[in-house]
């Protein structure tokens, strides 16, 4: 299972950099919810990654990232992610307290699978943003990666 999540984590660290590349191409159309957005996806893998290591973030939910530090997140963000992947077990359980101070518990491999979908979810409503501003929307479906890397 860690390799499966190795994996997915792959595709997500080279699908943000994709988009990131694409981002920075057309920076100035961009319009402030694609930087909302894309720094809500960093914040909150930042965010989750400091649960697991119960240690205080650095970032808020909602905090805007400069564009030009996205790159840098991104890449913190997935070598924590993949310390995290090397050195816990999957089905530990992660006490913490979300943006509203109310206390939950999830296992590692939930948190990483959160991780996941979110990025996705948010990745679509960029592409949707993107398609609204007359930008090209990068392809950021899985399989497409799959295939790409076969």
């Amino acid at each position: 299972m860690k390799n499966f999540f190795e994996e997915l984590f792959e595709y997500n660290h080279d699908t943000n950099i994709k988009l990131i590349n694409a981002l920075n191409e057309v920076s100035p159309k961009l319009n402030e919810k694609i930087v909302k957005l894309f720094s809500h996806i960093l914040n909150a893998h930042h965010i989750w990654v400091s649960r697991i290591e119960n240690i205080s973030p650095e970032y808020s939910v909602f905090e805007l990232q400069p564009v030009l530090e996205f790159r840098n997140i991104n890449t913190r963000n997935h070598l924590k992610t993949l310390e995290i992947l090397d050195q816990r077990d999957l089905m530990e359980s992660i006490a913490y307290q979300n943006t509203k101070g109310i206390s939950f518990e999830s296992s590692v491999q939930d948190i990483l699978f959160h991780l996941i979908n979110h990025s996705n979810y948010h990745r679509a409503q960029i592409a949707t943003e993107m398609v609204n501003l007359d930008l090209k929307p990068i392809l950021s479906d899985y399989i497409f990666y799959k295939r790409t890397k076969m």
